[in-house]
């Protein structure tokens, strides 16, 4: 763990003033499968999406479909696959443990308690997520520190002790404006929602749209108590 920690703090000096597309490069060196790119079609990983289209060879990537997700997010996995010519892995949960869920707590459970909306994101996101990281060393992700309080401390390298690997947060330090401007610039396909004032997108039952004011992530789980509005796929234990 030491030498791990290490190549953390190293990685992280080396890469602290680099381009995104540099540390995506370095990643695209290591052997195939060692490094998986895992995207829910939000803007931010739209613009990962669009950065490694281009890198030889290819970053695994890979997207959970909760099957609860909204039409348009359907439409733009498609239409980022006939664009970029990327070979995208779907994720699917195990329909086994869906069906025990559903026909046990109902098919809306996640309304009734946080307990049941915390099952539920396990069942559909957090299994499936853990069976696709298997065996990798890599794992990049969209995440941003403005996104909300509980990200606004993520490092462009840190360890990850659930999955026992290195995750990577290439655009840490981008701001929203950086995002859209990039997005704008390189005509990266986006979800229409966007448009309609959803800031973070997830599953259809529990995504709404912000409000004015609103922290970006107020459109998730928004009839629970704020706080840190996570599902659990995203842990910050460095």
């Amino acid at each position: 763990m030491t030498e791990l920690k290490k190549k953390i703090t190293e990685l992280n000096d080396r890469f602290g003033k680099a381009d995104s597309k540099e540390i995506l490069a370095y990643l695209a060196s290591y052997s195939p499968g060692k490094v998986v790119f895992s995207t829910s079609f939000g803007v931010e990983d739209q613009v990962i999406t669009e950065m490694l289209h281009a890198i030889i060879p290819p970053v695994s990537v890979f997207t959970l479909d909760t099957g609860r997700l909204f039409p348009e997010t359907y439409d733009l996995l498609s239409a980022t696959r006939s664009k970029y010519g990327m070979d995208i892995r779907v994720i699917f949960p195990d329909f086994n443990q869906v069906e025990e869920m559903v026909n046990k707590k109902g098919i809306n459970l996640f309304y009734d308690s946080f307990e049941n909306r915390k099952l539920c994101c396990r069942v559909r996101k957090v299994i499936p997520l853990t069976r696709a990281l298997r065996g990798v060393e890599f794992w990049i992700s969209g995440l941003r520190k403005d996104q909300s309080s509980g990200r606004s401390e993520i490092s462009l390298f840190e360890w990850d002790e659930d999955h026992r690997l290195i995750r990577v947060h290439p655009l840490a330090d981008w701001s929203t404006e950086k995002i859209w401007e990039y997005a704008m610039e390189n005509k990266v396909p986006y979800n229409p929602l966007h448009d309609k004032g959803f800031s973070s997108i997830g599953c259809q039952p529990c995504t709404r749209a912000v409000l004015p004011g609103e922290d970006f992530r107020a459109g998730r789980w928004w009839w629970e108590p704020s706080g840190k509005k996570e599902c659990g796929i995203h842990q910050h234990n460095k």
